[in-house]
């Protein structure tokens, strides 16, 4: 069994990625987005461009787990993380809380004394509000999902 902390985590901006991690972190995002959770949406949105990419690789060279980091003013007007995918095997198995420790403490790296706000599918409050997050605002309906807004305070 394979766990999250035996992952490789490498963040880079958009420009720095090979078309092999790129094409490893496309695949992963419709594998999840698309095919398993039955979202038609296009899933390359311009955003990326402009953001940080964390890969998660396994001891195999497989990629288990990814997540970007938006700069203020592309997505929200803070520093923001989004597209949070775990490859299926490996839920379960902290590879989520694995991701989002090390996306936090990216965010918090690039963008100090900032807060971060995220788009989160709405029964995933709980998980989220483990790393600090607090929902604001109200429920709203993204490619047939609920999802609601939250921020976390600035990391000290």
């Amino acid at each position: 069994m394979v766990q999250a902390t035996m992952m490789e985590w490498r963040w880079l901006p958009f420009q720095e990625l090979s078309t092999v991690q790129l094409y490893a972190a496309m695949q992963l995002r419709q594998r999840v987005f698309v095919l398993e959770q039955a979202c038609v949406f296009q899933d390359a949105d311009g955003v990326d461009l402009y953001s940080w990419h964390g890969l998660g690789y396994l001891p195999n060279g497989e990629l288990g787990a990814y997540a970007r980091i938006v700069p203020p003013g592309k997505a929200f007007h803070l520093p923001s993380i989004g597209r949070v995918v775990t490859a299926p095997e490996l839920r379960g198995k902290s590879a989520g809380y694995e991701l989002m420790r090390q996306a936090m403490a990216q965010t918090a790296r690039l963008f100090p004394g900032h807060e971060v706000k995220i788009g989160a599918q709405a029964h995933l409050q709980r998980f989220y509000g483990s790393f600090g997050f607090q929902p604001v605002g109200e429920l709203y309906d993204e490619d047939g999902i609920s999802h609601i807004h939250m921020i976390a305070p600035a990391a000290r």
